[in-house]
């Protein structure tokens, strides 16, 4: 199954897209966008950068859990993961963005 980007509208009027695996796990969420373009344009942005490995950080919470932000060309945050307990775990969530985003369907549940 492939994986999808679902759209949706926040509490606070903004508009967020997640990236969900074939098996519906969300494996990266966005920042807030202040228009449905800016949100779309996000979208556009991870299927770029994903590809690229170099445009990964996996960084360390203060509770020693691990994420990973993916990052565009100009250095700005795209979308971060949920927290894993293992390095491996926050190498294998990258690889899993990087295999489904080029290819992800577009739901927008508005």
């Amino acid at each position: 199954m492939a994986g999808k980007f679902v759209l949706s509208k926040g509490k606070d009027g903004k508009d967020y897209f997640v990236l969900k695996a074939g098996n519906g796990e969300v494996i990266l969420q966005s920042q807030g966008y202040s228009s449905a373009s800016g949100c779309e344009n996000g979208i556009e942005s991870v299927r770029t950068n994903a590809a690229d490995e170099s445009k990964f950080e996996c960084r360390e919470a203060k509770d020693g859990r691990t994420y990973f932000v993916l990052k565009a060309s100009n250095g700005q945050e795209i979308g971060r993961s949920q927290m894993y307990k293992t390095d491996s775990g926050c190498k294998n969530g990258m690889a899993s963005v990087a295999k489904n985003a080029a290819d992800a369907t577009v739901v927008d549940e508005r």
